[in-house]
């Protein structure tokens, strides 16, 4: 018995954490927000998430707030005919009901332009995903290790946030 009230203690805080840094809304589940650790002096970051719509119908994320950047976007990544990559803003990203969209390295993703300070690993970075239909959201991106060596992170360095 001594045992299990420390055990018991320590498993609610850990659920506790996992339910701060994910969020369920309505219909929609919104899988570990992550930042890979941006350099000490960067001034962009890149964010990404994956959204579950287990609904019978479509919503739509317009917007992200955060005071970690000056100012946040939703963008995608493309490459183009000649193999260059090049990131536009998107008004919006559709989550079609059923289904899960990710936002990944190398195609959709949240733009974070003029980082407010700087972004360490462990860290949990409070933002807010807007919805059409479900409204805000409120999240913790977690920052993660830095982009490997094998999968490098993409060059935000295009955009300035200023």
């Amino acid at each position: 018995m001594k045992f299990l009230i420390p055990l018991l203690g320590a498993l609610l805080i850990s659920a506790t954490g996992a339910l701060a840094h994910g969020a369920r809304v309505g219909t929609l589940e919104i899988i570990h927000p992550a930042i890979p650790q941006p350099a000490a002096t960067a001034k962009t970051a890149a964010g990404y998430v994956a959204i579950t719509n287990d609904g019978p119908q479509a919503d739509r994320l317009i917007g992200v707030e955060t005071a970690a950047a000056q100012m946040a976007m939703l963008h995608v990544t493309q490459a183009g005919a000649d193999g260059v990559a090049t990131m536009t803003h998107l008004e919006g990203i559709e989550l079609p009901p059923g289904e899960t969209v990710v936002l990944e390295p190398g195609g959709m993703h949240v733009m974070l332009m003029g980082l407010t300070g700087s972004l360490t690993e462990g860290q949990m970075v409070p933002a807010t995903l807007i919805f059409e239909q479900a409204g805000r959201v409120e999240v913790e991106f977690m920052v993660d290790p830095p982009a490997s060596a094998g999968k490098p992170a993409p060059d935000h360095s295009a955009h300035g946030g200023n």
